[in-house]
């Protein structure tokens, strides 16, 4: 069983290259990861900024197992599962798509702005603007890497993080896939009157067949595999890891110098908190990995369930960066009714947290 050959770097707008990798020492993670521990050396002998030193390490303990995880799933998904499979299904008009589009996006293993370039790209070979907008709000926060990352956070109460991000993103889809067949937002495949899906002759389950009957496990199948799997993973986390560092940092330096009583003030379990969060979500471009540790932090000092909810989905619904591409590669209408229908399913849900939970 032969598994497509992946090229050596992956184009998305989180800094790696296909065309021409970049040297390990220009590589952002390197140079960040070379800053913090100096940084945290110093920290460590300075009385001012060893609270910061021991808020960062409190993270790190809390997160090393479950990134390692993550990033381990997201390299055996990137070897493992071809293309094709994740293309075949996101062209149709029909409900059905947008449920491939949100199991896609479980399977795929790039941060939030990783995303952008693969979903831009399925959009260019067919992919629908509901299938599409489906895609991107479901990846972030249900994609597996990222589902283990919040299960070290939250525990058992990821769960209701995760399926509330489903069903945002099939709300969202079903919606978008009105405003495509009334003209409200733009749509390539709609346009042509098209509904073929991409690799119409293509079957999952015969293809899958014959990849078990032809492989053989030998040991260098075996090396081939574990290695695939190790590139797969170093690239993914060359993608996503200087984010989560990133917000490690802010993390830790809201846990150790902001004041609690600021927190449940200005982002406590209330409406005023709920949109003062979403506020500070939406100027802080932060990547969903990123954004994790920084919303188990407002819940922390809070214990605002909800507003955690809210910042965590609008990184992804206001994100500036998503919505600009959308505007510049699909439509400015499908852009900007991405945060009118998304919003309001975020507070709302998240507000039910702050009632119930």
């Amino acid at each position: 069983m032969k598994f497509r050959k992946k090229p050596k770097e992956i184009e998305t707008s989180c800094g790696t290259c296909c065309h021409k990798p970049k040297k390990w020492y220009k590589e952002r993670l390197f140079i960040l990861g070379i800053f913090l521990i100096v940084f945290l050396i110093i920290s460590y002998f300075t009385p001012a900024l060893k609270p910061f030193y021991d808020s960062f390490k409190l993270y790190a303990l809390i997160m090393w197992l479950p990134v390692i995880v993550g990033f381990l799933i997201g390299g055996i998904i990137d070897y493992f599962i071809p293309k094709e499979y994740i293309e075949k299904y996101l062209s149709r008009h029909r409900k059905r798509t947008i449920v491939y589009a949100i199991m896609f996006g479980f399977l795929m293993t790039a941060c939030c702005h990783g995303i952008l370039a693969i979903g831009i790209e399925l959009y260019r070979k067919g992919a629908s603007t509901s299938a599409i907008v489906a895609f991107f709000l479901a990846s972030p926060w249900a994609n597996l890497p990222i589902t283990v990352l919040l299960f070290g956070f939250f525990g058992i109460k990821a769960v209701l993080i995760i399926v509330s991000a489903l069903i945002i993103a099939f709300i969202t889809g079903l919606i978008f896939l009105k405003l495509e067949k009334r003209g409200w937002v733009e749509c390539d495949k709609c346009q042509r009157g098209e509904d073929t899906p991409l690799h119409e002759d293509f079957s999952i389950i015969q293809d899958i067949k014959r990849r078990v009957r032809e492989y053989k496990f030998t040991k260098t199948n075996l090396k081939k595999a574990f290695k695939g799997t190790i590139s797969g993973s170093w690239t993914l986390a060359k993608m996503v890891l200087w984010w989560i560092l990133i917000g490690m940092t802010f993390a830790a330096i809201a846990n150790a110098y902001i004041p609690a009583h600021l927190f449940v003030t200005y982002m406590g379990p209330s409406l005023l908190g709920l949109f003062v969060t979403l506020l500070f979500a939406t100027i802080i471009e932060v990547c969903s990995e990123g954004s994790s540790p920084l919303s188990f932090e407002i819940y922390n000092q809070t214990g605002a369930f909800g507003n955690s909810f809210t910042f965590l989905m609008a990184g992804v619904v206001t994100d500036y960066t998503e919505i600009g591409l959308i505007w510049q590669n699909i439509g400015k209408k499908a852009a900007l009714w991405i945060p009118v229908i998304t919003i309001p399913q975020v507070l709302i849900i998240s507000y039910i947290f702050n009632t119930f939970l």
